[in-house]
């Protein structure tokens, strides 16, 4: 796109004086991003303001019921939201439908809602979660497909076809998000003596540093023994072959994962009335037993943990920045709050109110240079909400 100053060179009938006022005005345009100039960065990055909000969808309008927020940037920039459009409040087995936005300018617009998943019924897909391959560009968007058997009720078994059996399904997309294939890697990651499981939903990672380096991680939530397990399932081939690690528990639920400064990965699980952590040095296979973390309360309810700056080095000091959403609350889903740590985790000195009443899951993911987004369900389970924010909103820092 041409630039004003360019524009400005072609006016030679201009008077000097007039040509430099408005030389000046251009370059103040350009300044604020209301004209983008060479090499501009404005399409790739969140708004401006330390703090905005866009609802995504609203339930009533389009379907009975939106929930379960899914959110990522692609290796090309684009932001991709995810959720469920539901017939009613409840899971699976439900005919659900896994929908996807696309924004191209940083979270500002999106593009109408698009169906990625569904089916006729009583087929259904839920709970997304992506995981984006830096290396190959691939987005991978993780979900449950169900029949006659949800979480709980879902039989032992593998079989593809298997109505009875809870399905481990994902879909890709090789062109940012723009179309979508479809695959079931239920036996690969499911042991045939397991009941339920899905894909905690949200977003998984990729290994940036280690001897596991471009490890692509999914974070599942699993039901053995009439108990709940956590487990990461991993691909070290850009996701032509998944496998699934130890489980994590008894007494987990949702669960995410990030990446310390050391390498070891941290494991943050859904737990009343506080969320409870463990340790891998091996890249999600194995993990130390759970302990309870004090300085998270929880109502037993999804939440988020991420690096602050995932590019940093280990020897960055950012590298040990950790941020966390969550409703922050021992008994409701209430007080939706973002929390930064300076330690990797052990102490959590900044918190923000994003919303102070009822609100329930939420997944962040960081656009870079100190900005962020946060998708959640705002409202008793009212809509999906997009918050945009930077370190200036966080009013404090590490140092």
């Amino acid at each position: 796109m041409r630039t004003l100053a360019t524009l400005l060179a072609r006016l030679p009938v201009l008077g000097a004086r007039r040509r430099a006022s408005l030389a000046l005005w251009a370059a103040l345009l350009v300044a604020i991003g209301c004209v983008r100039g060479s090499g501009a960065r404005s399409s790739n990055i969140a708004p401006e303001v330390p703090f905005t909000q866009l609802v995504l969808a609203r339930s009533g309008e389009g379907a009975p019921v939106y929930r379960i927020p899914a959110l990522t940037v692609t290796k090309a920039g684009s932001v991709l939201a995810s959720y469920d459009a539901r017939p009613t409040g409840n899971d699976l087995p439900s005919h659900i439908a896994v929908m996807l936005r696309r924004s191209s300018d940083g979270g500002r617009s999106f593009s109408p809602a698009i169906t990625v998943r569904s089916d006729t019924a009583p087929l259904g897909f839920g709970d997304p979660s992506f995981v984006v391959d830096r290396v190959t560009g691939r987005i991978f968007l993780f979900y449950a497909a169900g029949a006659q058997q949800g979480f709980f009720g879902a039989h032992a078994g593998v079989g593809d076809t298997d109505p009875d059996v809870l399905h481990a399904d994902y879909s890709y997309s090789d062109d940012d998000g723009l179309s979508w294939r479809h695959r079931r890697i239920t036996a690969q990651i499911k042991d045939s003596a397991w009941g339920g499981l899905f894909a905690s939903s949200g977003e998984g990672i990729q290994l940036r540093r280690g001897a596991h380096t471009g490890r692509l991680i999914q974070q599942y939530a699993i039901r053995y023994k009439g108990a709940n397990w956590a487990a990461s399932a991993f691909s070290d081939d850009h996701g032509e072959r998944w496998q699934m690690g130890q489980l994590v528990g008894p007494g987990s639920d949702e669960n995410k994962v990030v990446e310390l400064a050391d390498g070891a990965l941290m494991l943050n699980i859904r737990a009343k009335p506080m969320r409870r952590t463990a340790l891998s040095h091996d890249g999600g296979e194995t993990w130390s037993a759970p302990r309870d973390e004090p300085l998270l309360p929880d109502p037993g309810n999804n939440g988020s943990i991420i690096r602050f700056a995932p590019e940093a080095s280990s020897q960055d000091t950012r590298a040990h920045w950790l941020l966390f959403s969550n409703t922050e609350s021992t008994n409701a889903r209430v007080n939706l709050t973002v929390k930064l740590s300076c330690d990797d985790g052990r102490t959590w000195p900044v918190h923000r109110t994003v919303e102070a009443g009822p609100s329930a899951y939420s997944t962040l993911t960081p656009f870079g240079d100190g900005r962020f987004a946060l998708l959640y369900e705002g409202g008793d389970y009212t809509t999906i909400t997009l918050a945009l924010f930077d370190q200036r909103w966080l009013g404090a820092g590490c140092r």
